[in-house]
């Protein structure tokens, strides 16, 4: 069955850009922070092109031949997927078992189409993203809704023909679905709260999907003239421009921030919509927006999208643990891992997803004969590969049930920072009442000398002079007074600098950036909690902008001392960080830098295997060294 649609070029093009900013956003997502919106250019893709599909047989044949469609989706998706999965499980049987814990239910979840599903109930841990076991295959989401959409659509389509025999009331059907879903995103969506029911869920994606369709249903691709004058070229290829700009705009906005509310609440439908303009304009003949969107680099990238997709995520996540010094190498370490993924994409493009495309069962018994009677040796070597990588893969599957990966929620870091939380909750509502009263001025001389005074008299913490700090340090820690904000690495030490510093309010959480932090900032300021001196210890989960930078110091104020740790983490935004902070520094007077990253970075037994938070012992190091630094440049 032929329903005599053309082909269009340009959408290799817009496929190719979908899978490169999916690709820029998971090897850098702070840089191209809206990156992962190429998955609703996907799935407005498809939404489109299989609805007006569908709907075209339906107007010339009156009827579609679903059997046909079922099949060569099979062809077309589980081949490739298929070999994601088994290649994966061969190379983690051999070099990385500690991914195997529940890679039988991964496989099955995919190949039946219900792993985002999966995903939902079996949320990623925080902290498996440092302990090296993060999964390698946390993007197949979107694989099982494409799975689920292409088995449900020519049955609703059925109904929907029989029911409303004109595209006009499809269409509003679709308006309907498609509101639906986008209002149940922005509804359920709650800030603080992790997003992975929204991000993942069917019912909450499904708008981009029906974007698509209603699309569909009003501008069917056979209707479409050629024949157009050269005002409407002109405004076709503006509306498309303006649509591009938009799609652009929100690939590098902050506001596209997946940990902000925007995107959630009208940001990705809106992208959906520039999305579907721009489909739409590119399906015209009267617009060059194809031509725009066709070229030999596009028509190979989009043409191996697929394949792009898949392999990108299990190649970033194999590499980046094997070798883990990112931070300074990122550049190149980026390079390599894009052209493995390039190669492995080509390769299986031309010895799985071209070939099972077209295969039959005749072209299998001829394959089967082929390789029997011709003396071919690199045919014989590849079948004789993708054999083994089969049978490991098959292994690992078996195995699986018995890897039980350690529960990152359960280990002494997470732990350690989930009772020191409590801590903070019950102690901090004390001192920020303390910190709204003021404080008793005292000079600094006067504090020196009692501290000299005590340290011989009454000495406090003297476990920790072997953490390299002196007696008088630590006692004029007991009265200097400290608003501290952080992420995991804070909330893991926090415990140990409330102990040298018993004034200060420590606010600490896993996760934390800097754009949720400016609020949490502000907050303190306008319940007039904000200390003398601050602590800052943001930059482990991503770089921040001196835009930030200048508006959090805004906040805080030139009266205030400003104390800023330095980061070591072994992410490509390591250096990006203290770069920053090391200008920073040389713009405002009252910023002083805690140079954690050097005074930490050749000892690598004080931190846990992720080299970026520190062990109970790391932490008094940790401690010690912000508080030394805190009370040397604090006043009294």
């Amino acid at each position: 069955m032929k329903t005599g649609n053309r082909f269009i070029k340009g959408y290799s093009g817009l496929r190719a850009l979908a899978v490169l900013g999916v690709i820029l956003y998971h090897l850098d997502p702070n840089t191209y922070i809206g990156g992962y919106l190429g998955v609703p250019i996907f799935l407005v893709l498809s939404g489109y092109l299989v609805t007006d599909h569908i709907l075209a047989s339906y107007d010339e044949l009156g009827f579609y031949d679903n059997q046909r469609f079922y099949l060569g989706r099979l062809k077309k998706l589980y081949p490739q997927l298929i070999t994601v999965l088994a290649g994966s499980g061969a190379y983690m049987l051999l070099f990385q078992q500690n991914l195997l814990a529940k890679f039988n239910q991964i496989v099955i979840a995919n190949l039946l189409n219900f792993y985002n599903f999966w995903q939902i109930s079996n949320g990623q841990s925080y902290f498996e993203r440092f302990a090296g076991n993060e999964s390698p295959f946390t993007h197949l989401w979107t694989m099982s809704i494409e799975g689920q959409f292409y088995i449900v659509w020519p049955l609703l389509m059925y109904f929907l023909v029989k029911l409303f025999r004109r595209r006009k009331g499809i269409f509003w059907f679709f308006t309907v679905l498609t509101l639906l879903s986008a209002l149940e995103m922005a509804l359920l969506y709650q800030p603080g709260v992790d997003t992975s029911r929204i991000y993942y869920g069917t019912d909450t994606r499904f708008f981009s999907l029906g974007i698509g369709a209603m699309l569909a249903c009003c501008w069917p691709i056979k209707h479409l003239k050629v024949d157009i004058s050269k005002h409407d070229g002109h405004l076709l290829d503006a509306v498309g421009a303006l649509a591009f700009l938009g799609m652009i705009f929100l690939f590098f906005t902050k506001w596209m921030d997946p940990q902000t509310s925007f995107p959630y609440r009208g940001g990705m439908l809106f992208f959906s919509v520039f999305t579907a303009i721009l489909v739409a304009i590119i399906a015209h003949p009267g617009s060059h927006w194809n031509q725009i969107f066709t070229n030999r680099v596009f028509d190979w990238i989009g043409s191996r999208s697929y394949g792009i997709y898949l392999y990108q995520f299990p190649v970033m996540i194999f590499f980046e643990n094997k070798f883990t010094d990112m931070a300074n190498h990122a550049a190149l370490y980026h390079l390599i891992e894009v052209i493995i993924i390039l190669l492995i994409a080509e390769l299986t493009y031309r010895l799985v997803e071209r070939p099972f495309a077209k295969i039959n069962l005749e072209k299998v018994y001829d394959f089967k004969e082929k390789l029997m009677k011709e003396n071919s040796f690199a045919l014989k070597i590849i079948s004789a590969v993708m054999t083994l990588i089969l049978i490991l893969s098959v292994i690992a599957f078996i195995k699986s049930p018995q890897i039980k990966a350690p529960d990152p929620n359960k280990s002494q870091l997470a732990q350690t920072i989930k009772k020191n939380r409590q801590k903070q909750v019950r102690d901090n509502k004390k001192l920020a009442a303390e910190f709204k009263k003021g404080k008793t001025s005292e000079s600094t001389a006067k504090a020196e000398a009692e501290a000299k005074k005590a340290a011989k008299t009454k000495p406090v913490n003297r476990e920790f002079e072997k953490y390299d700090i002196s007696q008088v340090d630590l006692q004029l820690a007991q009265k200097v007074r400290v608003t501290a904000v952080g992420d995991s690495v804070m909330a893991g030490a926090s415990d140990a600098l409330k102990q040298l510093m018993p004034h200060a309010l420590i606010d600490a959480a896993v996760s934390r950036q800097m754009v949720p932090t400016i609020g949490i900032f502000q907050n303190y300021t306008n319940q007039g909690a904000l200390a003398d001196n601050v602590l800052v210890g943001l930059g482990t989960n991503g770089p921040f902008s001196m835009g930030d930078v200048d508006r959090l110091m805004s906040i805080i104020g030139k009266k205030r001392h400003v104390f800023w740790i330095s980061v070591k983490v072994p992410r490509p935004w390591q250096n990006q960080v203290n770069d920053l902070l090391k200008q920073a520094a040389d713009k405002y007077s009252n910023l002083t830098i805690i140079n954690w990253y050097d005074y930490s970075k050749d000892h690598d037994s004080w931190f846990y295997k992720d080299q970026t938070h520190p062990t109970l012992s790391g932490a008094k190091y940790y401690s010690a060294y912000v508080t030394k630094q805190i009370v040397k440049n604090s006043k009294f």
